[in-house]
């Protein structure tokens, strides 16, 4: 092919490139432009934190869908699928059990209890200043890291697709790209937002879907043969079929697969920029109902990855990923390249440029989405309601106008400094960043949730002690895996002071998460505990079963 850039012996023509950078530029013009149409028009707080709920099921449904499959879990989950096999399955569909997970059991509290962010649902029945910024911290702590994955991967994966390899064009296309992204949370709003998300599951499912077809027609339709031909390409025969090869090198290989996926299944459901989608329903039969729209999209999403997954090691072999990127990050581009074969035609190279337009448009959704869940939850439950900055009288309401600009000068105070981490880790294994943020998920975010919507006796002590005392756990759990030290791949190789015997923090923090919880209700007293259950049972009706929403009632929603 002429003008082919090599990657792991995989060939981008010129023309895929060329067709590719003006796809991307077409999508960022078109994405930005729904932003300005589609953003709050006047200082409403309902349209620009929630879009008035004015989104149809199935198309809230789709942003669900969106907002859960991130950049990360696109390239992440397909090098692990291409990598181990049988265990890039497992973890594939623990991600679809987490969304059923929020779906059955949380989804319709956290819509009742909530308004705006978690920190509304937090405090409807804990009402307090220390509730809400323990929360909003929380809320940006967890998401940081996956911020600075998605925005640090950006510059690699440019460089990937268009073939520059110049570090100073890499922070050029974060810090570019980085800043459209806060214009898109800013701007947009969660309508905004929501539509993009909407157009970039389309397009990621609709090109994942042509690809995975081609590669099983390379394959005579037959997923079997599928699967034997990735497994005698992958180097380790049979043993890519069968569990135990993601973690073959720990101590205790079983338990750190459990920890693994006990991690996902919580920890996903749990993250904030996820959970602020139930908002946007405007009834818990509508949550209920996007919800049945976004779980397919996700199982479809889990199947896709995985045939394009063992297609990439099937069609060029497990060791040119691993060449390619030691943690399989390409596995999804390389895949959906060989199944075109040898020689492209114009209408493949099309279909590429769709792919790769897809995975870029994830990117910038899935970073919009964040920095609007962590602007959302700094504005409103720091400036509007813990009083910072307003004075010392209790009854000085923050109007909606000045909230509405706080709201978005906090996606710039938040994004900016990603932007800034972001260009200091993009030499660096990112892959203790993606762990990091779904180990805060379940061991901090989902203990406080559960306990929250469903513990009578749940006192304001225990929330903090489960907020502060898992993610402090997480933290210091984290600086000892495999992940961060000890191994060619992890963040610091130079280093070795890995001394926790699992990769993720998982099977020691969420039960500690819980622990913590339990442990300081019951340090607060039986008396405090009392009150926080009839507190409980006053709201317990509205929180389990529903109530119709009543925008002009802020105080009732919102825990003013």
């Amino acid at each position: 092919m002429t003008g082919a850039i090599e990657r792991g012996g995989i060939g981008f023509s010129s023309s895929a490139q060329a067709m590719s950078l003006v796809a991307f530029t077409a999508v960022t013009t078109v994405t930005l432009l729904l932003c300005v149409m589609t953003g709050p028009d006047r200082d409403d707080l309902d349209e620009f934190y929630t879009g008035y709920g004015s989104l149809s099921p199935m198309r809230n449904g789709l942003a669900i869908a969106g907002d859960y499959i991130s950049a990360a879990t696109v390239l992440g989950t397909g090098g692990v699928i291409a990598l181990t096999g049988y265990d890039g399955v497992v973890l594939a569909l623990s991600t679809a059990l987490s969304l059923m997970l929020l779906m059955f059991l949380l989804a319709e509290p956290l819509r009742n209890a909530g308004r705006f962010t978690m920190g509304d649902a937090l405090a409807r029945r804990m009402p307090g200043r220390a509730v809400r910024i323990t929360a909003c911290a929380a809320t940006i702590v967890a998401l940081l890291p996956l911020m600075l994955v998605q925005l640090a991967g950006t510059g690699d994966l440019l460089a990937f697709i268009l073939g520059f390899s110049g570090d100073s064009l890499k922070t050029g296309c974060i810090v570019g790209l980085g800043t459209l992204m806060i214009g898109y949370a800013a701007i947009g709003g969660m309508k905004g937002t929501a539509l993009i998300q909407i157009l970039k599951i389309v397009m990621l499912l609709g090109s994942g879907t042509v690809v995975a077809l081609l590669i099983l027609n390379r394959f005579d339709w037959d997923p079997g043969a599928l699967s034997r031909a990735a497994a005698d390409h992958s180097g380790v025969g049979t043993a890519f079929l069968h569990s135990g090869l993601q973690f073959a090198g720990g101590p205790s290989p079983r338990l750190d697969m459990i920890s693994s996926e006990l991690t996902v299944v919580l920890g996903g459901a749990c993250l904030p920029h996820v959970t602020m989608r139930m908002y946007t329903a405007g009834s818990a039969r509508q949550v209920r109902r996007s919800l049945s729209w976004a779980v397919p999209c996700v199982a479809l999403f889990v199947l896709v990855i995985t045939v394009v997954g063992f297609g990439a090691t099937a069609l060029i072999g497990r060791g040119v990923i691993a060449q390619a990127d030691p943690q399989g990050n390409t596995a999804y581009l390389l895949g959906s390249r060989a199944a075109f074969g040898p020689d492209v035609s114009t209408a493949e190279t099309l279909l590429f440029t769709t792919v790769t337009t897809a995975i870029f448009l994830t990117v910038l959704a899935s970073v919009a989405g964040m920095i609007l869940a962590c602007a959302n939850s700094l504005a409103h439950d720091v400036f509007a309601h813990a009083r910072l900055f307003r004075g010392r009288r209790h009854d000085d309401e923050l109007s909606p106008r000045r909230e509405m600009l706080l709201a978005r000068l906090s996606a710039l105070a938040v994004g900016a400094p990603a932007i800034l981490l972001a260009t200091f880790v993009q030499h660096r294994s990112l892959q203790p960043l993606i762990t990091l943020s779904f180990c805060l998920g379940a061991s901090a975010l989902a203990p406080a949730l559960v306990y929250g919507l469903f513990w009578r006796r749940y006192t304001r002590t225990g929330l903090l002690c489960t907020l502060i005392g898992g993610s402090l756990t997480v933290l210091v759990l984290m600086t000892g895996t495999n992940l961060v030290s000890g191994s060619p791949t992890s963040a610091f190789p130079e280093a070795d002071f890995n001394w926790f015997p699992f990769t993720t923090t998982g099977l020691v923090s969420i039960p500690l998460g819980f622990a913590y919880g339990w442990l300081g209700t019951v340090v607060s007293g039986r008396r405090k505990s009392e009150e926080q259950r009839r507190q409980y049972e006053a709201v317990e009706g509205w929180i389990l079963a529903g109530a119709v929403r009543s925008p002009g009632r802020t105080g009732s929603r919102g825990g003013r």
